[in-house]
């Protein structure tokens, strides 16, 4: 919800409170008020962002974990399924057994793709999968400028095909094709290669 549309839900609860006989005060909703003016503002400078689980991790942990998703992304297996397996079945995890040892289910169950936008060297290692959920930007079919009367914009969608155009071993690309929630599907060309630029991993 848009702060003005949170006013008006408050403004329409203060309304029924005055209808039940409960009034509040006037001090009371000048602060209701005032709280979602402040996480608005908030909001806007990023302060609400949940921590980055990955910051947590020591520069030598955090580059033998990245190394490890990498390269269970490059054998097409989900590296976090692949770490409760172990876990599940009591394995040793190798390089990054420390994860287990040392920041238990409850830091790998705060993990998201999107943490791992933070780490730019990381070259994209997390690969998409069929019902993944990713947000697309507007400037895929409009032109958009960050001061012009069009501006960027993120729409959420599901991936529903993924297409890996081999010309030649110099020459790959992938095609992905999402469907919105209003049932239109798009297909995004070389989504790996140039329109990175153009898709992110939602916060949830």
């Amino acid at each position: 919800m848009t702060p003005d549309e949170i006013t008006t839900a408050l403004q329409a609860a203060f309304n029924r409170c005055d209808a039940a006989s409960c009034p509040l005060t006037d001090r009371q909703k000048e602060i209701l008020l005032q709280l979602v003016e402040e996480i608005h503002k908030q909001s806007k400078r990023g302060k609400l962002d949940t921590p980055n689980p990955l910051d947590e991790l020591t520069p030598e942990e955090l580059e033998i974990f990245l190394e490890f998703v990498k390269i269970e992304e490059q054998q097409n297996r989900t590296w976090k399924v692949q770490l409760l397996n172990d876990w599940l079945h009591n394995n040793d995890s190798g390089k990054v057994q420390f994860i287990r040892d040392r920041y238990g289910l409850q830091w790998l169950n705060r993990v998201e793709s999107y943490h791992f936008d933070k780490y730019a060297y990381f070259e994209d290692a997390l690969k998409l999968r069929i019902g993944d959920r990713i947000e697309v930007s507007n400037a895929l079919w409009e032109w958009v400028q960050n001061d012009g009367p069009c501006k960027r914009e993120w729409f959420l969608s599901i991936v529903i095909q993924i297409d890996e155009l081999n010309n030649s071993s110099e020459d790959s690309s992938t095609n992905c094709v999402v469907r919105f929630y209003n049932g239109t599907e798009y297909e995004i060309q070389g989504i790996y290669e140039w329109n990175r630029f153009n898709w992110r991993w939602p916060k949830k």
